[in-house]
């Protein structure tokens, strides 16, 4: 999946490069579509950790409130 995601970054990169014009909606769409791709796999990675860290700091805005 990562090799994917590195040819299509360097497609775009290539092509925003080589254009006079500037970039284009679809080149938007391909940076952003890439962006989210990215926080998705982080979210699938460290979901697990990033949920016993939020219920901590919870239990400790419940305790100060």
């Amino acid at each position: 999946m990562s090799a994917l995601m590195m040819r299509v970054y360097t497609a775009v990169v290539c092509r925003l490069g080589d254009a006079r014009r500037g970039a284009t909606a679809v080149e938007y769409g391909l940076i952003l579509a890439l962006v989210a791709a990215v926080c998705m796999a982080a979210f699938t990675l460290f979901g697990g950790a990033n949920s016993s860290l939020y219920a901590k700091l919870s239990m400790i805005a419940g305790l100060l409130s």
